[in-house]
């Protein structure tokens, strides 16, 4: 789901991966479909490999979009501009055990933002794990 999907420091949103270059990748702006290199200079992040900090250990951001999406029924969760209360309430709701002291309000809001955009592509999807269940059902039968 979220392997292809880009977080770049010093730019807005978020990227999909397009093709390799020779000292770079080619991404495309999920907000704007603007295409740009992006170089190893670049602080590049995957969103399958950020996971959020709790108490009793890290969370994979994937988990936490599930969480949201089936608290939100599918559908897109508070916007990041609530205030900070709102969104602290709110995360505490999707992470009940987060860490406090290390997930600051600016991750909540850009975790809650990325959801919003990620859904509103309809990039979300938790059906990987629902399959190989029932995969499983199938053969037991």
């Amino acid at each position: 789901m979220l392997k292809d999907i880009l977080s770049i420091s010093g730019y807005g949103g978020l990227f999909k991966t397009i093709s390799q270059g020779k000292n770079s990748i080619i991404v495309e702006s999920l907000v704007d479909g603007k295409r740009m290199p992006a170089y190893a200079t670049s602080r590049i992040s995957a969103l399958e490999d950020i996971s959020i900090y709790t108490y009793d250990g890290d969370v994979k951001l994937a988990e936490v979009f599930k969480n949201i999406f089936e608290k939100e029924n599918g559908g897109e969760c508070i916007s990041n501009k609530a205030s900070a209360d709102e969104l602290k309430n709110y995360f505490s709701e999707i992470l009940p055990d987060f860490d406090k002291e290390r997930v600051y309000i600016s991750d909540i809001k850009k975790i809650l933002g990325w959801y919003n955009l990620l859904h509103s592509k309809d990039l979300l999807s938790f059906d990987d794990e629902s399959s190989v269940k029932k995969g499983e059902d199938s053969s037991e039968e």
